[in-house]
């Protein structure tokens, strides 16, 4: 049995299934051309070598990390430069993974876990986007003109153990360690429509300088968890580290990085045990919004990390979806933007009874005002799905629109678990099991930290007769 390391490409097209469905011939030929006139020449400027087509996807190896990586980011440009003149609902996109790993050779074809990590890190990227494991960013780190955000360490699909993750973030020279990649800013930033938010590093009360890489690990996970939360804004973790030994103001914090809330704690451990505690601060006005304690006995000192971490990344979502919800209501109606539409179609929706009708126009309103927002379709397309249940809208009528909005909503933002997660439930309910299994399991790999998903993932196990799961 031959085996080799080597660098391994795995490629797909974004959403081919929708694509081939709305044009099948057009589609097939436009990937072929796309194949032919622009990847297979850059595979081959990279010193790649195809090792299969695999329905609209590609596996390809490289001898070399860096060639795999230079070819990733040539494929995605190559890609975007092609695709300009076609309808954005039309376009040909791609999620690339990368991965250094020992491979088993049969033939022309390869195997083996190198492989299959590859298959996993790909259906990690976003749309246009490319993720690598840790072995495989070690080998490019300062070698490649593109800036990394560490996603941290990621379950896998069928993995025997977690694998680091990093994810392509923009072109461009990647900073030292410790140095920041932005510039001093002198004016206050402009905040973003969407709730914004800064985790500062935590405070290391042990009085044992040892105990700082708990705290710091304890600031880095939450600001990678927070940041798989689309309707989130999350501060980097450079920008947020600047502030590492020193107590300046939230509010100063707040107009310096441009952000609605702070979060901040502190780490102390005593004997056996460990206590972290974590406060939610509205930036503007320094008001406390939300405080908890976590004591933990230090068996398993990465265990109380990884528990702490998703346990205040659990609860900060919601505490900031009301927080900007009371925000909303202070200002009135008529100042209301799309996200604040939304959350009070989601206010309507968990009152239930009557105000099920108020959830919808609420909903209906936000894409009034943001015709992009996928969230607001996909609520809707839930909304219709159980519609049948408790309205009097005949099936058909229900069941189509719940299609259609379903579809549109993953049009407009495919990287977005809770948008997968209402799909899911909404096909669920159309009795597409196969679709509902597809898209709940894709909301799990985007963010598993979210309650809603979480939910949604038990009703489809329910459904499909899983009630242990």
């Amino acid at each position: 049995m031959e085996r080799r390391l080597v660098a391994i490409l795995a490629a797909d097209v974004v959403g081919y299934t929708r694509l081939m469905g709305d044009d099948e011939a057009g589609t097939l030929r436009r990937l072929t051309e796309l194949r032919q006139q622009v990847l297979e020449p850059l595979i081959a400027d990279h010193r790649g070598r195809i090792v299969k087509l695999i329905g609209d996807g590609l596996l390809v190896e490289f001898a070399s990390v860096v060639d795999a990586l230079a070819c990733a980011l040539a494929w995605q440009d190559g890609v975007v430069e092609r695709e300009t003149a076609a309808d954005e609902d039309t376009r040909l996109r791609f999620r690339i993974g990368i991965n250094l790993g020992d491979v088993i050779v049969e033939g022309d074809d390869i195997h083996g876990d190198g492989v299959n990590i590859a298959a996993r890190l790909e259906g990690l990227a976003e749309p246009g986007g490319i993720c690598l494991s840790d072995d495989a960013f070690r080998q490019v780190r300062g070698k490649i003109a593109a800036a990394f955000e560490d996603l941290g360490e990621q379950d896998l699909k069928n993995g025997a153990q977690p694998v680091r993750v990093y994810r392509i973030m923009a072109s461009g020279p990647q900073p030292l360690p410790g140095e920041s990649r932005e510039k001093p800013r002198e004016e206050p930033l402009a905040l973003p429509d969407k709730p914004s938010i800064a985790v500062l590093p935590f405070l290391n009360l042990s009085g044992d300088p040892e105990q700082e890489y708990f705290s710091d690990g304890i600031t880095e996970d939450i600001i990678t968890e927070l940041s798989r939360f689309r309707g989130l804004f999350v501060i980097a973790r450079n920008s947020s580290f600047r502030y590492k030994g020193q107590s300046p103001r939230v509010q100063d914090i707040g107009r310096a990085l441009g952000i609605h809330y702070v979060v901040e704690g502190s780490v102390r451990k005593f004997g056996a045990r460990v206590r972290v505690t974590a406060q939610l601060i509205e930036a503007e006005s320094g008001n406390h919004l939300w405080a908890e304690r976590y004591d933990r006995d230090l068996n398993d000192i990465f265990a109380v990390q990884d528990e702490v971490t998703q346990a205040i990344v659990a609860a900060l979502p919601g505490r900031l979806d009301a927080a900007a919800f009371e925000k909303g209501r202070r200002r009135g109606t008529e100042s209301l933007s799309a996200y604040d539409y939304l959350l009070r179609g989601e206010w309507f929706l968990q009152r239930g009874g009557p105000a099920d009708s108020e959830a919808l126009a609420m909903f209906e309103k936000a894409t009034e005002a943001d015709p992009n927002s996928a969230r607001a379709y996909a609520r809707i397309a839930s909304w219709h799905a159980f519609s049948i249940y408790s309205h009097e809208i005949p099936t058909d009528t229900a069941f189509e629109k719940a299609r259609d909005y379903a579809e549109r909503a993953l049009e407009l933002d495919d990287g977005d678990a809770k948008v997968h997660a209402l799909a899911a439930t909404a096909y669920l309910n159309l009795g597409e099991h196969e679709l509902a299994q597809s898209h709940i399991e894709r909301a799990m790999i985007l963010n598993p930290n979210d309650v809603e998903v979480l939910y949604r993932v038990g009703a489809v196990a329910a459904y499909h007769g899983n009630p242990q799961e």
